[in-house]
């Protein structure tokens, strides 16, 4: 049987990028977004939540994103999930579910008239939505 690990966000950059070397020389950057859902329950009410994830980026694309990206950047990223694991001092086992980036488009609105990137993501999510593709909206 097959199966899917596969990852689409939009977000917003919640810290700046760090970028470290691994022991053999390969480039590593690390960062968070935030990513909002809003909804409107059946009573009418409006409701939102934010969630947060960690992002693992490789090589050339670490190093692109160390330099270009900053706190607050809107980016669309596309990977998949992988957990690790570790025993801290103490002998707990502890676990990190983390996004690995394999591609990334930075976001951003360019002059009035023009669409935007933000415009086309939304309408190819929109689009997904409308086939049935994406999560229908929560219950509350």
């Amino acid at each position: 049987m097959r199966s899917v690990n596969k990852v689409f966000l939009i977000g917003n950059l919640t810290r700046n990028p760090e970028l470290r070397q691994t022991a053999n020389g390969q480039s590593m950057c690390t960062f968070g977004i935030a990513t909002n859902r809003d909804w409107i329950t059946q009573g009418g009410e409006k409701k939102g939540s934010t969630e947060f994830h960690e992002l693992v980026i490789w090589a050339k694309l670490a190093e692109f994103c160390h330099q270009y990206l900053k706190k607050g950047k809107l980016i669309y990223v596309e990977g998949y999930l992988k957990t690790r694991s570790w025993d801290t001092p103490e002998g707990v086992r502890r676990f990190k579910t983390e996004v690995v980036v394999q591609d990334l488009i930075i976001l951003e609105k360019r002059a009035t008239g023009e669409e935007t990137h933000v415009q086309v993501a939304e309408e190819m999510l929109d689009e997904m939505e409308q086939n049935g593709s994406a999560e229908s909206s929560e219950n509350a």
